[in-house]
């Protein structure tokens, strides 16, 4: 009787150290993924102007002048552009920062769509600003 609970007693113990285990090589994996995919992403051309984003899904009129680059803790004015079904693009924008050495996410701006601009279907004007150089992640949701 003393072995088998002894038995069950390690059984037990071991299954925790393994599970643990996992869960730190499966953190590390995910932090890898992370670290991995944090590109700038590609300019493209739409209308007369040069956007960085995602082509066709969305992006903002963006160059590498002096009038639309990022500074930290400066408002700059960007205008968003989204392409997509009528029914994707119906509600208020929402845009959240997170920067490459944090996992915080900070709201950066918001507001309703307009109609379309630039040969988007949507567009809307936003005041951006990011708190620290480096490079940020930002997540557009409508």
């Amino acid at each position: 009787m003393f072995k088998k609970r002894l038995i069950l007693i390690f059984a037990v113990i071991l299954s925790l150290v393994i599970a643990g285990c996992n869960d730190e090589e499966s953190i590390e994996k995910k932090e890898e993924v992370i670290q991995h995919n944090w590109n700038e992403s590609p300019l493209f051309e739409s209308g007369s102007y040069t956007m960085i984003g995602e082509e066709g899904r969305l992006g903002f009129i963006y160059d590498d002048g002096e009038v639309v680059r990022f500074y930290p803790d400066k408002v700059q004015k960007y205008m968003w552009h989204f392409w997509g079904e009528e029914q994707e693009l119906e509600g208020e924008l929402k845009v959240v920062a997170t920067h490459e050495n944090d996992d915080e996410e900070i709201y950066v701006t918001g507001g309703g769509l307009s109609s379309a601009n630039n040969g988007a279907d949507k567009h809307t004007p936003s005041h951006m600003s990011l708190p620290k150089s480096g490079m940020w992640k930002l997540d557009a949701y409508i």
